[in-house]
């Protein structure tokens, strides 16, 4: 094994969240994208980070817009995993979905929605990581999708809560 094949096993078995992140691209058509590359980075102000692939289809798309949503799937959307994680064109037209008051493409049913303003882009390798301060969020009581081992599921019961 490669060190970099010990990196990805590390880090595979870290288990994170699931987002579907969206925007608009410059002809106005909904953009959206799977991220488990995402992570908060302050409460004052609010911001979070997510990093995109410099060979990702969309990379123009998100480096053009000025906004994004973090749409935070909900335990029961793998689908919406799969499917904004394919190489299918029309993701938009399998899902439901809505323009928010603030126009950007928001996904129906997801745990939570951080609409973002994006304030810096950092070059990372052979990533991007974009920055973006949020000033709207939505929540729900929904569980979230977690990705561990290349799997995709619910929070087990086990889940202990810390007091």
């Amino acid at each position: 094994m490669t060190q970099q094949d010990d990196f990805k096993k590390a880090l595979g078995n870290y288990p994170t969240g699931v987002t579907v992140v969206t925007t608009f691209d410059k002809e106005n058509n909904p953009v959206g994208l799977t991220v488990n590359s995402f992570a908060s980075v302050s409460l004052d102000p609010l911001l979070i980070l997510w990093s995109i692939d410099k060979r990702a289809k969309s990379l123009s798309d998100f480096t053009y817009s000025k906004k994004f949503a973090v749409n935070i799937l909900a335990s029961d959307q793998d689908k919406l995993c799969f499917l904004f994680s394919s190489k299918e064109i029309d993701r938009f037209g399998q899902c439901e979905w809505k323009r928010s008051d603030d126009d950007l493409p928001i996904l129906e049913n997801v745990a939570s929605v951080l609409e973002c303003e994006k304030v810096q882009e950092i070059e990372a390798g052979d990533h991007i990581i974009l920055i973006g301060q949020v000033y709207k969020v939505v929540n729900t009581d929904k569980a979230p999708l977690l990705y561990h081992k290349r799997n995709v599921g619910r929070i087990p019961k086990t889940f202990y809560q810390i007091i």
